[in-house]
């Protein structure tokens, strides 16, 4: 299963990608942006969170990615595994959090990517799946 390593292994693998350490209320926190954008971070769960899981509330660590529209976050809520879940917080948008400890390696580098290729310029994001053999444009930029 995952952990931090693996995420800044694979989010700085990505073109463009840096990782940047956030304090926020006294606690250091992971990001992994490009141009300003972000494409994974870790997710503490907030008192507002904690509430409305109750009991099904995950253990930390705690990652957040972006994934390619509502359908998919769905489908991942819905993953019997466990690994990924969701708030009210995140209510419209196309994010989900994850359970690092719960998801495999290939998972997340497949989360991770997909976060990315939503995030990156249009004609990075074009180029980089040129160069994996892909004619797939992202339709986000």
């Amino acid at each position: 299963m995952a952990d931090w390593d693996d995420v800044r292994r694979l989010a700085t693998g990505l073109p463009g990608v840096t990782e940047i350490t956030q304090s926020r209320s006294g606690a250091a926190n992971q990001k992994w942006v490009i141009k300003d954008k972000l494409v994974a971070w870790e997710r503490p769960l907030r008192k507002a969170d904690l509430a409305a899981l109750g009991e099904a509330a995950p253990q930390p660590p705690i990652l957040a990615a972006w994934v390619p529209d509502r359908g998919a976050k769905e489908s991942l809520v819905a993953d019997p595994s466990g690994a990924y879940f969701t708030t009210p917080h995140f209510d419209g948008w196309d994010v989900v959090l994850v359970v690092l400890e719960r998801i495999p390696l290939d998972e997340l580098e497949e989360l991770i990517v997909e976060s990315w290729l939503r995030q990156a310029p249009r004609r990075l994001a074009g180029q980089y799946l040129k160069d994996l053999g892909q004619s797939t444009e992202p339709t986000e930029d």
